[in-house]
């Protein structure tokens, strides 16, 4: 009976079903006059019956897969053709593996699906601040903030979808500083009782091209120790300490990787550290146990995207060999061997009001990162109008000519 549920009025599919039977027929006895021959001109005739069989049953098949588009792509019928092209082109893009958190990972993600749909988003879950570390707290789940702008960055569903997660309610309600994304993630872990089952849904949800997990499923914190010797626990309190970071570490310190996490990182084509704040976005997921060696093993390229500004609290006066020595000396020499540095300069009017919040341009000692073996790229790559942050399209063609041109080098894959 579901079966005939075609044929029922008002489907709008009949009349395409009957053209499509007709087109076969015609086919079919084209082809018989064709190679019949009974009949002086039969081979012309059953040519052109089957050409018009062809054409018809082109036709049919048409207006029938089109009345399907209809129902379920109402608002995008017309772009059909663009979103199949555009989304095969990203299906046969490298496999990139991005390790990080905070903005500066999903600025990158939001270059790099316009360039491969094969993406995995590597998260750091230290965050206890703001309505991440209230959810945290109160519902005892992984801080959902980090993986929420990820998710938001890769996603593919319309616009108003995405500032739906966005969305954070103000004073004037008890959800104030709650994001409307955060408290999804929130209600899903609890309907389905599992962290990485509402990451996985909500990736449904949003349409993302590719896929985000947090580096463990373990609940940790970030401690800092510093050069006087102290020790701060928390995230949030750690950049506001004036004392500069000697090391940071977690507790607990025998924390396991995500499964997915290490299958990603065998499979990928370019792993990319950062960027993010280095102390406390990127350098924690490296702390993870296992994570940093099973990439240090890996044969791919390894980039460091280094910061475009130094942060108050966390790399005052850092410049990029610094990052990246903060990076090897956290983990090993081989957990990369590329380094993207900003070579662009920073507007007057900008660099005076970051300089209000204590941070500068990073400089860019590529000599010194030279002599420690690694290869550096040089780029522009700064987007400076409201903010100084990395610009996603250039940084994300930087890493893509990097892993298409080690590739076809290598031929590792």
């Amino acid at each position: 009976m579901r079966r005939l549920k075609w044929l029922y009025p008002g489907m709008k599919i009949k009349r395409w079903i009957i053209i499509c039977g007709i087109g076969v027929i015609l086919v079919a006895v084209g082809s018989i006059i064709w190679m019949l021959e009974r009949f002086p001109g039969s081979r012309h005739l059953g040519i052109s019956v089957f050409v018009l069989g062809a054409l018809v049953l082109i036709y049919g098949v048409k207006r029938m897969v089109k009345s399907f588009i209809a129902i379920f792509l109402p608002q995008r019928e017309k772009e059909l053709v663009d979103i199949v092209y555009h989304h095969r082109q990203l299906e046969k893009g490298p496999r990139v593996v991005v390790v990080g958190g905070g903005t500066g990972l999903s600025i990158l993600l939001h270059g790099l699906k316009e360039l491969t749909s094969n993406i995995t988003a590597i998260v750091t879950v230290a965050d206890d601040g703001g309505s991440s570390g209230r959810l945290r707290e109160q519902f005892d789940i992984l801080p959902p903030g980090d993986i929420r702008n990820c998710l938001v960055a890769l996603a593919d569903a319309e616009p108003l979808m995405r500032e739906l997660f966005q969305f954070r309610f103000g004073n004037e309600s008890e959800l104030k500083g709650h994001s409307f994304g955060n408290l999804f993630i929130t209600a899903l872990s609890k309907v389905t009782g599992d962290f990485e089952k509402a990451i996985k849904e909500s990736s449904k949800v949003l349409a993302i091209r590719g896929r985000v997990i947090p580096s463990t499923f373990a609940k940790v914190q970030l401690v800092a120790e510093h050069h006087d010797g102290q020790k701060t626990k928390g995230e949030t309190k750690i950049v506001k300490k004036p004392s500069p970071i000697r090391r940071v570490f977690l507790e607990p310190a025998n924390c396991k990787p995500s499964k997915e996490s290490f299958e990603a990182i065998d499979e990928a084509d370019i792993i990319v550290l950062g960027p993010g704040s280095l102390y406390t976005s990127v350098i924690p997921n490296l702390l993870i146990n296992g994570l940093s060696e099973r990439i240090a093993k890996s044969k791919v390229p390894k980039v460091y995207v280094c910061n475009v500004m130094t942060q108050s609290g966390e790399t005052d006066n850092y410049t990029a060999f610094d990052h990246l020595n903060a990076i090897i000396t956290h983990t090993m020499p081989d957990i990369v061997n590329y380094c993207i540095v900003n070579t662009g300069t920073v507007p007057h009017e900008l660099l005076k009001r970051y300089e209000g919040e204590n941070s500068y341009p990073v400089f860019a000692d590529s000599d010194k990162i030279v002599e420690k073996g690694y290869t550096v790229i040089e780029d522009v790559i700064i987007y400076a109008k409201d903010y100084v942050r990395h610009e996603p399209k250039r940084l994300s063609k930087i890493i893509i000519d990097l892993a298409l041109k080690v590739k076809g080098r290598n031929n590792y894959h």
